[in-house]
């Protein structure tokens, strides 16, 4: 299954396909014939593989948080949010390869009451620095256990983030709601007394890895 947010991509990959294809077909030279051929298949095959969208079972508990992207855990830390939690919280980053899974999926049931877009840079997203300074999407839950803030960031590789969201929306944990497309990194921070359930260097999967659990 191929995601909604990389069929134009997808399409123009196939494009380039057939142009090569088609040039291919021109050529009486077995070498280039064949780069032209294997260049245009490689494009194709990458892409798709990219924007791939396979489906997931989300854990019925309740007091949890899920892993909004596929990747590595880069670190779990204590930070101090002023953005939307407004108090001491802990943080979860996970650093998102080109070859995961891109898809990204709601953490938590609740109500979307902060939503943000901000302009930046496009530093390594594992680095530091590139939750504050690179572009990135910053979106705040109100759950029924409490806040939960989330940021899509973008890094080197990636120039494009996909957040399919709305102030006062209603949405349910496991649910897509957009990309970052060819990149990068997630953020998600919680109150700080959660109960982080992955360390670093962890491998998660959106929607099924839990992240937190909530304590009340």
């Amino acid at each position: 299954m191929i995601t909604k947010y990389g069929y134009s991509t997808v399409i123009f990959a196939f494009i380039i396909l057939c142009i090569l294809g088609g040039v291919s077909f021109f050529t009486n030279i077995p070498i280039l014939k064949w780069f032209l051929i294997a260049v245009g298949v490689s494009i194709f095959v990458f892409t798709v593989g990219f924007f791939r969208d396979p489906s997931r079972v989300t854990p019925q508990q309740k007091n949890i948080v899920v892993s909004p992207a596929d990747g590595t855990v880069l670190f779990v830390k204590e930070v101090k949010d002023d953005r939307f939690l407004k108090a001491k919280a802990l943080q979860v980053s996970i650093f998102m390869s080109p070859l995961n899974v891109h898809v990204n999926r709601i953490p938590v049931s609740g109500k979307v009451e902060y939503l943000k877009h901000l302009e930046g840079s496009f530093f390594v997203a594992s680095t530091d620095k590139a939750c504050e300074k690179n572009e990135r999407s910053e979106i705040g839950i109100s759950s029924a256990f409490g806040k939960v803030l989330f940021t899509q960031v973008a890094g080197a590789v990636a120039r494009r983030i996909v957040t399919d969201l709305k102030p006062g929306q209603q949405v349910t944990i496991g649910e897509r709601f957009g990309m970052i497309k060819f990149g990068s990194r997630v953020d998600v921070i919680v109150p700080a007394n959660w109960k982080a359930k992955v360390n670093k260097g962890d491998k998660v999967t959106a929607a099924e890895s839990i992240l937190f659990e909530a304590v009340q």
